[in-house]
């Protein structure tokens, strides 16, 4: 089935608002660089892609329906099929009434549920679209992995409550787990072989901690740090040290590989927003925003004052890393560094780092995108508006910077390095109408 542009899905999501009895459910219960439940929501309705060459949200290919586990409400309601045949089979009944199981592009009209609205029946919230395939260093063959398949056909469940979510993401076992809550002050180790896909408005506020794990796919969930306007809110804050002494909403650590981070909103990590070290490689981050709130950084030996310690994205936690040497390679396309991130868009060392068709507008910003030691940066098609220093290559660094586009910048916009040439397929998508296409399509969906 071809994927559908941005203007697609949101022309999709018009018509879908004027059918009766939608189906639907809302949402659920380094060291400092120095330098400057578910109901009344709306429903996912055919497929969405990027309006570009980059594979993204697709129609729900169908398939058997989500378990449950720990879901309240009433009976489920029996759905007919959707695209692709999915079963209607839902995890608690909604309000009364006769409901119509949304149409996937492509697919046949689902036949309507009588009685209760049942989650998990095509065209519900409960019903994630389809990523399309996996593109950049997460499908690239290392490590005695071939791709980035997550949790691959496995049977998905739905958690709701913390316990669950921990139990269900831990081992090596493949698993497909769909977050339908809003777990606060957490911290979670996430184990190998797992796809975990935020639903209906799901959020996780923490520390997510990928430590040895391998083949994991995240997407469609918000992830806020403990540090939302404050780095003292983090358990592990140390005013002898400051905000550095945190811990950062997701980390990627000690020689993780094939992870593929998607379609999330990451903000708050008292330390970065997502940092990437220790040998870890094979990486993809696609589709995904990164911001903070406001806040300063005044105490301790590694204090950053009015910057707030708003680094978002480390790559190398130190020069001279030995596991970190030939590993570190990390794929960014789509991303958009929004309100508040002074610098680190990303910040790198020795790996093969690919920025391209990303978007950033963080005003007020030290500097956005770096290539550090024994790193080489390919930096392209990409779009900085209303930031300072859009590149900073490194003396001991390597950046080639190529069609990007500058518009009330100030500062370094070139780098003409010798970069790298990617190991996997990929056209950069024309940067005319990418802005729009970022700020519409990255974050869950």
């Amino acid at each position: 089935m071809p994927y559908l542009s941005v203007r697609s899905l949101k022309q999709c999501s018009f018509l879908a608002l004027g059918l009766s009895g939608l189906l639907g459910c809302g949402s659920a219960s380094d060291t400092t660089d120095g330098a400057p439940t578910p109901n009344g929501g709306a429903s996912v309705v055919g497929g969405a892609s990027n309006g570009g060459s980059f594979p993204v949200a697709g129609s729900p290919s169908g398939g058997a329906a989500p378990s449950t586990s720990g879901a309240g409400g009433g009976p489920a309601a029996s759905g007919g099929p959707g695209a692709g045949g999915a079963s209607g089979g839902g995890a608690s009944a909604g309000a009364g009434g006769s409901a119509q199981a949304g149409s996937g592009t492509g697919g046949a009209a689902g036949a309507k549920a009588t009685g209760g609205a049942g989650a998990g029946g095509a065209g519900s919230c409960l019903t994630p679209a389809d990523p399309g395939p996996v593109m950049g260093w997460a499908s690239v063959n290392g490590m005695n992995q071939s791709s980035t398949t997550g949790g691959g056909t496995a049977t998905p469940q739905v958690v709701t409550t913390l316990a669950a979510f921990k139990t269900a993401v831990s081992g090596t076992g493949a698993a497909v787990v769909y977050l339908n809550a809003k777990l606060a002050n957490a911290s979670v180790a996430i184990g190998s072989n797992k796809t975990i896909v935020g639903v209906c408005g799901a959020e996780f506020h923490g520390h997510l901690g990928f430590s040895k794990a391998s083949n994991v796919i995240l997407r469609n969930l918000k992830v806020v740090g403990y540090g939302v306007g404050d780095c003292t809110k983090d358990p592990s804050f140390d005013a002898t040290v400051g905000c550095s002494s945190g811990a950062d909403a997701i980390s990627i650590s000690s020689a993780s590989h094939h992870v593929w981070v998607d379609h999330c909103d990451i903000s708050d990590g008292t330390d970065g927003n997502l940092d990437i070290n220790a040998g870890s490689d094979f990486i993809t981050i696609s589709w995904t925003k990164f911001h903070y709130s406001p806040r300063t950084d005044n105490v301790g030996n590694d204090s950053t004052g009015a910057n707030g310690h708003r680094f978002s994205n480390l790559i190398g936690s130190a020069d001279d890393v030995p596991e970190d040497v030939g590993h570190l390679n990390v794929t960014w396309h789509h991303d958009w560094w929004a309100d508040n991130v002074n610098q680190r868009m990303p910040r790198t060392r020795n790996g093969k780092i690919h920025v391209v068709n990303s978007l950033f507008t963080s005003a007020g910003n030290s500097y956005c995108t770096n290539s550090g030691f024994q790193s080489h940066l390919l930096v392209e098609n990409n779009v900085y508006s209303g930031v300072k220093n859009p590149l900073q290559p490194d003396a001991n660094g390597d950046m080639l910077a190529r069609g990007n586009v500058f518009t009330s910048t100030s500062g370094t916009t070139t780098a003409s390095g010798t970069g790298f040439a990617p190991p996997y397929s990929y056209t950069p998508e024309a940067t005319g109408a990418l802005a729009a296409s970022i700020m519409s399509g990255a974050g869950p969906h």
